[in-house]
């Protein structure tokens, strides 16, 4: 229903809504949503940048404290397969 909305047909939804809400109405509303915007941005970012710091809290060794070897842990190239064709 909504795919035969046109140009025309949101030119006409805006100016009804224009007409019913006002002018001021709108755009107060429009600054609140633009608000909402960057509080979200913000929120994401901070988020972020918490999730980072735990992060580089859990890889950092603790002062005094030796960095532990962290390798993969991988199958040598020697060892035996299982070969179950079952």
């Amino acid at each position: 229903m909504l795919n035969n909305i046109g140009l025309p047909g949101l030119l006409l939804i805006a100016v009804v809504v224009l007409v019913l809400f006002g002018r001021g109405k709108i755009s107060s509303l429009m600054g609140e949503v633009g608000k909402g915007i960057t509080s979200f941005k913000k929120g994401l970012k901070d988020g972020s940048e918490e999730h980072d710091a735990a992060a580089d809290d859990q890889v950092r060794p603790l002062p005094g404290e030796r960095a532990r070897d962290v390798t993969p842990h991988t199958t040598p190239a020697s060892a035996p397969q299982s070969t179950d064709r079952s």
